[in-house]
C-alpha cells in the first residue's frame, strides 16, 4: 500500500514539474515573439502578457516547491518520529533532515521572488 502511495506522489510531483517547465517555455516564447514586434500598442500588450506568464511561473515555482517540501517532510517526519521514539538521543540528528526538506520550500519562495522582480512595469 505504501509503495502505491509513493508512486502516485512521484507522478504528481513529476506532472507539476513538467507543467512548470512548460509554462516557463511558453513564457519565454511569448517574450521572444513580443520582442520581434515593433509596434507600440503590440509592445504594451506583449509586456502585459509577459508579466502574466512571469506571475504564473512564479506561482508554479512556489506551488511545486511547497508540494515537494510537503512530501519530503511527510516522509522524513514520519521516519524522524519513529527514530526518536526508539532512541530519544537522535532527535537533533533527525531534525536536520526535516529542516533540509523544509529548505526546498524556501528555495521555491526565493525563485518566485526573483521571477516577480523580473516583471516589466
Amino acid at each position: 500500500m505504501r509503495e502505491g502511495v509513493m508512486r502516485v506522489r512521484k507522478r504528481v510531483f513529476a506532472a507539476v514539474l513538467v507543467l512548470s517547465l512548460l509554462a516557463l517555455l511558453v513564457a519565454a516564447s511569448t517574450v521572444v515573439a513580443a520582442e520581434e514586434e515593433g509596434k507600440a500598442a503590440a509592445e504594451v500588450e506583449a509586456k502585459a502578457i509577459a508579466n502574466g506568464w512571469i506571475a504564473i511561473a512564479a506561482g508554479i515555482a512556489m506551488a511545486g516547491s511547497a508540494l515537494g517540501a510537503g512530501m519530503a517532510i511527510a516522509s522524513t517526519g514520519t521516519a524522524a518520529t519513529g527514530a526518536t521514539a526508539e532512541k530519544p538521543e537522535v532527535f537533533g540528528r533527525v531534525l536536520i533532515f526535516v529542516a533540509l526538506a523544509e529548505a526546498l520550500a524556501i528555495y521555491g519562495l526565493l525563485i518566485a521572488f526573483m521571477l516577480l522582480g523580473k516583471i516589466i512595469w
